[in-house]
């Protein structure tokens, strides 16, 4: 962690994944402030609802925050270059996701006077951060900003404690709808493996099931 003070825009994904991040960047007495910029979340009412429980902690922890536009059809187009990719390259489908969104955040910042960029999408084992330290650095260089990348993996269990504490909504799909249906076969398939197994299978897949969604539950 680097200990010197800046004026920081931090892009905050949801409110569960802001909570390690946001205490550890304010230890190192960086001036914060969160950016909600996804405009990839699906559907809209998802969108809110993840944003309202970002405001909701955040207010109560004094920490300012600012929206940018939502702009669903944007992303669809900003991303569809990947989809003609084979179905296991998801890792470039996010790129192209990341990339619409910090520029996004970058462009604010530095219209705003900021002096770097950072985000919460590292707190998350489902996300690519090699890909998330490329796309960061990218918006920071096109917009004349510093980047403070920082790997959060490590701090994803105490935000998994810290959020249901504090009784946090907790989504179970990334945000896009490509993850809110890759999620939901997942489930599907975990459910119909716990149906085809014996009764002993079923207790170990219905095992697994619970520890499965509580995983999914803070991505």
């Amino acid at each position: 962690m680097r200990h010197f003070t800046m004026k920081l825009l931090l892009h905050a994904c949801c409110g569960p994944c802001s909570l390690e991040p946001a205490r550890l960047l304010q230890a190192a007495k960086h001036e914060l402030t969160l950016a909600y910029m996804n405009s990839n979340i699906h559907p809209a009412g998802e969108y809110v609802l993840r944003r309202d429980t970002l405001l909701n902690w955040a207010n109560a922890e004094e920490i300012a925050v600012v929206e940018g536009s939502y702009d669903a059809e944007a992303w669809e187009v900003a991303v569809a270059p990947a989809l003609a990719l084979p179905e296991g390259e998801r890792s470039e489908r996010c790129r192209l996701c990341y990339r619409m969104r910090f520029e996004e955040v970058a462009r604010f910042a530095a219209q705003q006077g900021f002096d770097a960029i950072s985000t919460t999408l590292t707190v998350s084992p489902y996300q690519f951060p090699e890909v998330i330290a490329e796309e960061l650095q990218r918006a920071g260089d096109r917009f004349g900003l510093s980047v403070l990348f920082e790997d959060f993996r490590l701090f994803y269990p105490e935000a998994t404690r810290r959020s249901r504490e504090l009784g946090m909504y907790r989504q179970n799909y990334c945000g896009c709808r490509f993850s809110q249906a890759e999620a939901q076969t997942q489930r599907e398939q975990r459910k119909s493996g716990q149906r085809g197994g014996g009764q002993g299978d079923g207790k170990q897949e219905a095992g697994k099931q619970r520890g499965d969604e509580q995983e999914e539950a803070a991505r």
